[in-house]
């Protein structure tokens, strides 16, 4: 933000705060007791610089649910509860990368595609990645205190909403329905839209109210103001360009725009980035596949408007959830590494970094992109379970060869369970304790599995909240973890090495009981991880299970549902249908996602006058056969219902 640096005097703090009373000195805030000293922070500051609590903590409820990730920056280079931006300090010298080298598309058909890795981040930062050295200026205070106090990095957010309303023309009111457009200007957005879906969801927060203990063990509080109705027209004030959602497929709720990926021929008879198709008449819809942008925004969209690079249908951002539409639904995007499943998917790329712990993502962006997984899955009938909302992990490689190179993002550090709270969809418990399913959900913040290799090979990853736990071949934290066989090689605790952990959401079923400890099937074999009654890593759960027809000690286990040889026409290769190398053995039982036909989306060429659709009589089960899921033939399998 721009504008002048003055700071406001100190206001009377009994008119400014509903919610505790009188604010503390800058002294008593030092002093309070623990526990209090961020909200104590919160009245301070927003007496100080004359903002309405309420606004003040919003705000930064929007931002990073009031936590302050011990100094640590966000994706995009935010700091502290307000997430004041210091982008350039925070991405200097950064090494963020992804692991493996999937062919995007993971066609048989066709050369296997290699893109590049994700470019550095721009020369030239935007006004909302640079916010935290304003914020100094109009407090006096040091960037480093701003980065690593929060009580300081509290008085900079209040510092620039009290800024952004002086330039507005608006008096800094005690009401916090005059505070709209300062709020819409905080988001940092460069268009009215997405400044106004950014204000919008702070108001509704303000409106349900929240009450939480932060990563620090702070407990916080907004009191809720039911019927709180701002005044929007302040938004025309904001100077802020019109942009338009033309083209989109987007919920109205949510700030979105048009940046199409190109479909184009260049080369020799080459053309890119995706597949046009007819979807959801030729082919449904049946998955979301989550990412992570390894890379910033800019870059990120220079690259999906390469023909010659890969797509994705929708890239979110970090600072304010605005999203970008690349790919139409109906047509297919080169995302997910297996041909199966990008011409059954929708793939949402969120700039963010697999392998930093401590570059966390916005709430913002969650609430955005839950907004946009809501509206996907209600317009193409897409079940809200691990089954069906992927991440870009949990789809496997389509044959041997390629389970070694698939991708493993998001990664441990998204956190699935806020996520599907926020779409509606908690994971609760659907049985009593001695259930023969489970459904993975420990608490994000307080379960910390040891990581490496996050900067440097077999180093120590920093501590962190993880949505993942880790997996032992017998009841004790000591034993050998799980081996992969289509990885073959020895486990590791390497983030980016899936053979040995579960993650938040996903279901299996147990196959054995110690104490606090429970062995679930997995890749074949027993596979236990800790779960102790006071601090559970799984809640007991319903559901479908499969496991091999009587008659047979084993089954084979694909990596995609393709139709039998007959099935395709004489102008069609025929896909060869091959087994990974894993089975699933009498006995053992795996969780069932939906029955789904064998297909495949045959388009090599250009013109798509040229592309089909071949379905067959095979039917499969798409199971949860590991860390990422898998397909057995319905005619290999008995299914069952477990309660």
């Amino acid at each position: 933000m721009r504008g002048s640096p003055a700071v406001p005097a100190l206001a009377t703090a009994a008119l400014l705060l509903p919610l505790l009373g009188a604010a503390p000195s800058a002294a008593e805030s030092a002093d309070a007791p623990a526990p209090d000293r961020l909200q104590r922070a919160f009245a301070t500051a927003a007496a100080e610089y004359h903002v309405p609590q309420s606004v003040l903590l919003g705000v930064s409820y929007l931002q990073s649910r009031w936590d302050a990730h011990g100094g640590a920056p966000s994706v995009t280079g935010g700091y502290g509860p307000l997430h004041l931006t210091d982008a350039r300090t925070a991405l200097a010298g950064a090494a963020h990368h992804g692991a493996g080298g999937e062919d995007p598309r993971g066609d048989d058909a066709r050369a296997p595609l290699r893109p590049s890795a994700a470019p550095a981040p721009p020369a030239d930062l935007p006004d909302r990645l640079t916010t935290l050295p304003r914020a100094a200026e109009l407090t006096g205070l040091s960037p480093e205190a701003l980065r690593t106090d929060p009580s300081a990095n509290v008085s900079g957010g209040a510092a620039l909403l009290a800024a952004a309303q002086r330039e507005l023309g608006e008096p800094l009111s005690e009401d916090p329905a005059d505070w709209y457009g300062a709020v819409a200007r905080f988001s940092g957005a460069e268009d009215s839209a997405t400044a106004a879906a950014y204000a919008d969801e702070v108001y509704d927060v303000i409106r349900t109210g929240e009450r939480r203990t932060t990563d620090a063990g702070q407990r916080v509080a907004l009191a809720a103001r039911p019927g709180l109705a701002p005044d929007v027209a302040q938004l025309g004030g904001t100077g802020l360009r019109t942009a338009s959602a033309a083209g989109t497929e987007c919920p109205e709720s949510v700030s979105c725009e048009w940046v199409p990926a190109p479909y184009e021929e260049f080369g020799d008879g080459d053309y890119g980035n995706h597949d046009l198709g007819g979807r959801p008449a030729s082919q449904r819809i049946r998955y979301i596949v989550v990412h992570d942008t390894e890379g910033t925004w800019n870059g990120v969209l220079n690259m999906v408007q390469d023909p010659a690079y890969v797509s994705w249908n929708y890239t979110l951002r970090s600072t304010d959830g605005h999203i970008a539409q690349h790919v139409k639904a109906k047509d297919v995007a080169w995302h997910a590494g297996n041909w199966y499943v990008n011409a059954n998917s929708v793939g949402l790329e969120h700039e963010g970094f697999l392998a930093d712990p401590d570059a966390w993502y916005t709430e913002a962006m969650y609430r955005s992109s839950a907004r946009l997984v809501k509206y996907l899955a209600a317009k193409y009938d897409i079940p809200l379970d691990r089954q069906h909302v992927l991440g870009h992990d949990n789809v496997p490689g389509t044959t041997a060869e390629t389970i070694p190179g698939m991708h493993t993002d998001p990664g441990p550090y998204w956190d699935w369970r806020h996520y599907f709270q926020l779409l509606g969809r908690p994971f609760e418990p659907t049985a009593g304790k001695d259930s023969g399913l489970v459904t993975i959900r420990p608490d994000y913040a307080a379960n910390r599995p040891g990581y490496t290799g996050c900067e440097t090979a077999g180093e120590p990853c920093a501590a962190h909240g993880s949505s993942a736990v880790r997996l032992y071949s017998d009841h004790d934290v000591n034993a050998p973890l799980i081996k992969d066989a289509g990885l073959g090689t020895a486990p590791t605790t390497g983030v980016n090495d899936l053979s040995s952990r579960v993650s938040t959401g996903q279901q299996y079923a147990v196959a054995d009981r110690w104490g606090d400890w429970t062995a679930i099937w997995y890749l074949g074999q027993k596979a236990w991880f800790h779960s102790p009654a006071k601090k559970p890593a799984a809640v007991p759960a319903s559901g479908r299970v499969v496991t091999p027809r009587k008659g047979l000690d084993s089954v084979p286990v694909y990596g995609r549902a393709y139709p039998e040889k007959a099935a395709y026409p004489a102008d069609v290769p025929a896909q060869t249908v091959s087994a990974l190398p894993y089975t699933l053995s009498a006995g053992q039982k795996y969780v069932v996602g939906e029955k789904v036909p064998g297909e495949y989306y045959y388009a090599v060429t250009f013109d798509e006058a040229g592309h089909r659709v071949v379905t067959g009589e095979d039917q499969y089960y798409e199971i949860q056969y590991g860390h990422r899921v898998a397909y057995v033939r319905a005619a290999d399998v008995t299914l069952s219902t477990v309660r």
